[in-house]
């Protein structure tokens, strides 16, 4: 479950727009009646296309013990390749004696990478699908998710169409309560474990989620993980807004320990979450 609290007012979030990607998808047009809107395939060695991609920098959110910066992603060989390691150099930010934790620790220890499409690319309904191989080890926690576009969190609305930490892979979808930065979820969870494939972390898989105006279901490999009907979405804040009925931006990243993520005892580093492609059908 990621606490994500925006530093920036609604104010500042983007407007409303669909559009296609700067690359050219090259899956099939259509997908069980749904339309190909956009895609990052990840065949252009490099840096990622920051028409598609923007990046998170330094520590973000849930006293999480990365450092993130843009370095820490690149594309090769056809995949997206998010890339956690051991590093030890000063904190920049850092202030003697403050409480605030993003500042108070003196040195950067690890360092990930986290982007996101706020700004670039931004959907209300559909199939979003992220095709990519994770590192299911102790204290890391790799996610594919999105954040709504207006308001704070958790009332914007989030929803993780994948999660891993702890052994287990998470489907969650959150919305907004009557108190401040606290959350109600809908979550379910699958131990790595139960998997019949001892194997099954080392390889590649499907997250999906399809999202219309009725329900957001979550998947991996066809699995159905989560169905949340959107009736059930509504902020208990009063103002009877549903944050699953507005646009959402996606984000990837390895996280690393904080709040959820575990220990990362007898995890050596580095550690790759290889993603091969992003897609977004509507209907």
């Amino acid at each position: 479950m990621k606490e994500w609290k925006p530093e920036a007012s609604s104010a500042n979030q983007p407007a409303t727009h669909w559009s296609l990607g700067a690359t050219t998808p090259t899956p099939a047009a259509t997908q069980d009646g749904w339309r190909l809107v956009w895609a990052d395939e990840f065949n252009t060695a490099g840096r990622p296309d920051p028409q598609n991609w923007q990046f998170e920098n330094g520590f973000v959110r849930n006293h999480e013990l990365q450092w993130y910066q843009p370095d820490n992603a690149r594309i090769e060989n056809g995949m997206l390749i998010i890339e956690a390691r051991k590093e030890n150099r000063p904190n920049p930010a850092h202030q003697p004696g403050s409480t605030d934790w993003k500042i108070s620790r003196p040195t950067i220890d690890y360092t990930s990478a986290s982007l996101n499409t706020q700004g670039r690319h931004q959907w209300q309904y559909g199939r979003f699908e992220m095709r990519g191989r994770i590192d299911a080890r102790s204290g890391l926690w790799p996610a594919f998710w999105t954040l709504g576009v207006a308001g704070e969190w958790p009332a914007n609305g989030e929803i993780d169409i994948m999660e891993c930490y702890k052994g287990k892979i998470l489907a969650n979808v959150a919305s907004g309560t009557d108190k401040r930065y606290t959350a109600k979820w809908h979550s379910e969870t699958k131990a790595v474990d139960s998997f019949p494939d001892p194997d099954w972390a080392k390889k590649f898989h499907v997250w999906r989620m399809d999202w219309d105006a009725d329900s957001i279901r979550l998947y991996v490999d066809d699995l159905l993980l989560n169905e949340t009907p959107l009736t059930a979405t509504v902020n208990q804040d009063g103002t009877g807004r549903n944050p699953m009925r507005q646009p959402h931006y996606t984000l990837l990243n390895l996280a690393l320990g904080g709040d959820n993520g575990g220990p990362l005892e007898g995890t050596t580093l580095p550690s790759r979450y290889e993603v091969d492609y992003v897609r977004v059908y509507q209907q």
